[in-house]
């Protein structure tokens, strides 16, 4: 199993997220997005959207993070990141889907690149941009975790939806986004944290690159 990825990228860490609670082995190939790793034309030819994460099993390619975590527990379903009753599961994909569809495509790498270099954002601009997606967002999981978790996004065990929270908390420090609003989030977010430390942006093997 390969996953390639990027240290600092929210969607790579999602995958790893999962793989780190799942305790499955894997083998990492990075490509580095600030210099446009991604559009070799090696990887380019197994991934044509050329973008990370891609996940190779048995000559498969899968691409896409949320397609790849729903193929991990469809194959490893233990320890399960999704509840057993189909209400649970479509919360908690409602939860993934507004970190996933609603946030992070707005202010990922070659977002604000297309802000700052096609329509001339200011670095103000641009932050203020970043902030009220990201805030919209959390303002809205809070609300669903107050609801329904128990220590973690969802209930009492991680899920799916943590897999995606931490990430995007982590991208909320790097722009110096003030979380203190969201007290469950930020809660059951560093709880799935310690418990998959070492799918961490600064453990992978090309962090600071």
């Amino acid at each position: 199993m390969i996953l390639h990825g990027y240290w600092r990228s929210g969607a790579a860490y999602r995958v790893r997220i999962a793989l780190a609670l799942k305790n499955i082995a894997y083998h990492q190939v990075t490509h580095d997005l600030r210099t446009g790793g991604q559009a070799a034309p090696d990887y380019a030819a197994l991934n044509p959207q050329r973008l990370v994460p891609a996940l190779e099993v048995d000559g498969v390619v899968l691409t896409q993070s949320v397609a790849i975590v729903e193929w991990l527990e469809d194959q490893f379903p233990e320890p399960p990141l999704l509840p057993a009753d189909p209400n649970g599961r479509a919360i908690v994909r409602g939860m993934v889907g507004a970190i996933v569809t609603d946030v992070h495509p707005l202010h990922n790498l070659r977002i604000l690149k297309a802000l700052r270099e096609d329509l001339g954002a200011s670095t103000d601009q641009v932050n203020a941009w970043t902030t009220r997606w990201m805030t919209d967002g959390f303002a809205a999981l809070e609300t669903l975790i107050q609801q329904h978790g128990d220590g973690f996004a969802y209930g009492a065990t991680p899920t799916f939806a943590d897999c995606v929270t931490v990430p995007a908390l982590y991208s909320a420090d790097r722009f110096g986004i003030d979380t203190a609003a969201y007290p469950h989030l930020v809660a059951s977010a560093a709880r799935t944290a310690r418990l998959a430390e070492a799918a961490h942006p600064l453990r992978q093997p090309d962090a600071g690159s």
